[in-house]
């Protein structure tokens, strides 16, 4: 396997808040990670850092060669390689559907507008959505708008997709089509890091889970290690609180 994604002695202050606290990781190409752990524990700021969102305060982080934490590195190219999916859709509300998948690819000149359209066309049949593609975002299901939302991304043929609590904002019915998908996706050979809440999801997909606690990383390991033999209390702790609901 090789590197994707380095990340070396990462922090981040917001003001005097230090919210990562020197985390230092590896992510394989083909790895699908799930970061768990409790609110305020620097999941999202780690996962935002990864593509630029946010700015690393010091450390380094390497995506595919390029240094992001280096100034003179064009951030836009590398985010292009970079899918990101956010908790609430995101979607554009003045276009389509249709308009929303292939805005990117032509922005960036990846794709001429009969190919972008092609190629969406072609994923929302995959999704189920064909008959939504001349529909407005807020005519839409959340469910729904989470699954334009993932496939916009997948649009511009990422290396690395990452996943912003993806199902936190939808109704409980409409979790599954979306974790569906996600699947789907990890089974494609994508690289996947995923902040999420959905243990049953973290377990049978994931070939890693990071816990996550107050800016660092406590644990690190397969979804048998860290659900069923985790090594630290405060991870036990955590476990028994959201596994026994």
């Amino acid at each position: 396997m090789s590197t994707q994604i380095e990340v070396r002695d990462l922090h981040k202050y917001y003001g005097k808040n230090e919210v990562l606290k020197g985390i230092s990781l590896k992510f394989e190409k083909g790895d699908v990670v799930c970061v768990i752990g409790p609110s305020g524990s620097g999941k999202s700021t780690l996962l935002r850092t990864l593509n630029g969102l946010e700015e690393a305060t010091s450390g380094e982080i390497i995506v595919d060669g390029f240094r992001l934490t280096d100034k003179n590195t064009d951030i836009n190219r590398v985010r292009e390689n970079i899918g990101m999916v956010f908790q609430h859709f995101n979607l554009f509300p003045n276009m389509t559907v249709l308009e929303n998948i292939v805005y990117a690819p032509i922005s960036l000149k990846k794709l001429n507008r009969k190919e972008a359209e092609e190629k969406a066309t072609d994923l929302l049949d995959v999704i189920g959505m064909s008959e939504f593609r001349d529909a407005m975002p807020e005519t839409l299901s959340g469910g729904q708008k989470q699954r334009v939302a993932i496939i916009r991304a997948l649009e511009m043929d990422p290396d690395v997709m990452l996943f912003d609590e993806p199902t936190s904002a939808l109704d409980p019915e409409m979790v599954g089509e979306v974790l569906d998908l996600m699947r789907r996706i990890a089974a494609d050979g994508t690289t996947m890091i995923i902040v999420t809440h959905e243990m049953g999801f973290a377990r049978k997909v994931a070939n890693r889970v990071l816990f996550t606690e107050g800016g660092v990383i406590l644990e690190d390991g397969t979804p048998e290690q860290l659900f069923d033999h985790p090594q630290q209390d405060r991870t036990k702790e955590f476990l028994d609180k959201v596994l026994n609901v």
